[in-house]
């Protein structure tokens, strides 16, 4: 008999995108963004003319037929990509049957096994339960509710280059830019910002909440710490465990509860479920949104059982936890755990090592930090120095957009790199080529 021959291994299909048909923004784009302008509200910042007609996975097109890699998965939402099959799916069944009913007031099957599931997802053993909120910052609004309640205490302890949202006690909160606060005032009371560990920085962050209990405000009248386990909008930073161990002990030690947002770094975007599992700290309450509902609006309140004392009736929302959205949230759930944050791990590592590799031949990469799908780019004028150069980064976008590449700043001079967690090797390595391609055309 014939020796029998291994069939021949095929090579993985090639990208058929970014794919740049006509420059952008390209006719049809240029009258969709015009109608905007005249009608929109000028508070919106449109970072660049890019205008979606449809996507799968971690591909966008627009309306005249350009093809862009997402490398920021319209900040950080997009988690299972574009038009996955089981999300769609999941929303379709759900629409055909209701669209809404106030699950405030009423109950339904989706909304109840959504808690169960963030329940269960929970960091630690404790025994949680769930508020459904429609977004990140109404569950910020909610969090700071609950903790001055629960604590019948007023002060709040945020973070320097924190973002929890643009409402008022988020907004009170947020740490980040001047334009979030400025003309908004008078801001909620009885908030304090401190320095956030910054290990490229250097520093002592925990020497200010020494001098803040000394002399300015007792430990004691502190409801809560509210802490990004590591930093969005404030440049996508990574401390050290040290630090949020650190602030575990101190809000042990006085009775504070410790409130991690994840709404940006949650539901697997790190390579698990949620960021603070890397830190081994569990939080008091977490906060999470963005990419729990794969774009749908949806976000949660996940707290103790002990912690979520509030009454009947104290808290409620007309919208949160709508029933189209928690079918969304429950796919999602189920995609991320049991396949996305093992690729968002994987492909993490790829970037990572790929970034690092862009470090040693550009030297205006500073510093490259994160873990998972969560990763930030530091641009510098000078390596010595390490002064940000948010100017490049502006340039870096506006290329990298013209050649198919979608990127987002953060920070003082920052790239977030947070793509869909469907993204596979080939986006990678072809993400990677064209922000090297961009780098030595800016001469950077």
């Amino acid at each position: 008999m014939p020796a029998k021959t291994a069939p021949a291994k095929t090579a993985p299909a090639k990208l058929d995108y970014p794919r740049i048909v006509v420059p952008p923004p390209g006719p049809r784009a240029r009258k969709i963004i015009a109608l905007d302008k005249e009608w929109s509200s000028p508070s919106y910042i449109k970072e660049y003319p890019l205008v979606p007609a449809s996507g799968r996975g971690a591909m966008l097109e627009d309306v005249d037929g350009n093809r862009y890699l997402d490398w920021m998965a319209g900040i950080a939402v997009n988690a299972t990509g574009y038009n996955h099959p089981k999300i769609a799916a999941a929303i379709h069944e759900a629409a055909d049957k209701f669209l809404h009913i106030c699950g405030t007031d009423f109950y339904y099957e989706s909304l109840a096994l959504l808690c169960q599931r963030l329940a269960r997802l929970a960091p630690g053993r404790d025994k949680h339960r769930v508020f459904l909120t429609n977004s990140g910052t109404e569950a910020v609004e909610g969090a700071v509710k609950l903790a001055r309640a629960h604590t019948k205490r007023p002060h709040l302890i945020a973070f320097e280059g924190a973002f929890h949202g643009r409402t008022y006690a988020a907004m009170s909160l947020t740490c980040s830019k001047v334009k979030y606060r400025a003309g908004f005032g008078p801001l909620l009371p009885e908030v304090s910002h401190l320095p956030y560990d910054n290990p490229y920085r250097g520093g002592d962050p925990l020497a200010a909440a020494r001098a803040l209990f000394a002399s300015r405000v007792s430990p004691r009248e502190v409801a809560a710490v509210f802490m990004e386990p590591i930093q969005g909008e404030g440049g996508y930073i990574m401390p050290r465990p040290e630090f949020v161990q650190a602030w575990r002990r101190i809000c042990d030690e006085f009775g504070i509860l410790l409130v991690f947002d994840e709404i940006q770094s949650g539901v697997g975007r790190t390579g698990k479920m949620w960021a603070c599992e890397h830190f081994e700290v569990e939080p008091d309450i977490l906060l999470t949104a963005k990419g729990l509902g794969s774009g749908l609006p949806i976000g949660a309140i996940v707290a103790k059982e002990k912690v979520m004392t509030w009454g009947q009736g104290t808290h409620g929302s007309t919208f949160g936890g709508n029933p189209v959205c928690c079918a969304a949230a429950l796919a999602t759930l189920e995609l991320v755990e049991n396949e996305l944050c093992a690729n968002a791990a994987r492909i993490g590592e790829r970037l990572l090592a790929g970034l690092r590799r862009l470090q040693d031949k550009h030297s205006s990469i500073g510093d490259v930090r994160g873990v998972g799908l969560m990763i930030g780019v530091e641009f510098v004028k000078g390596r010595q120095d390490r002064v940000p150069d948010p100017e490049l980064v502006g340039k870096l976008e506006q290329l990298a957009f013209r050649k198919g590449l979608l990127l987002l700043g953060c920070g003082q001079g920052v790239i977030r790199v947070a793509p869909p967690l469907v993204l596979d090797a080939r986006g990678a390595d072809a993400g990677l080529a064209i922000l090297d391609e961009c780098l030595s055309e800016l001469g950077a």
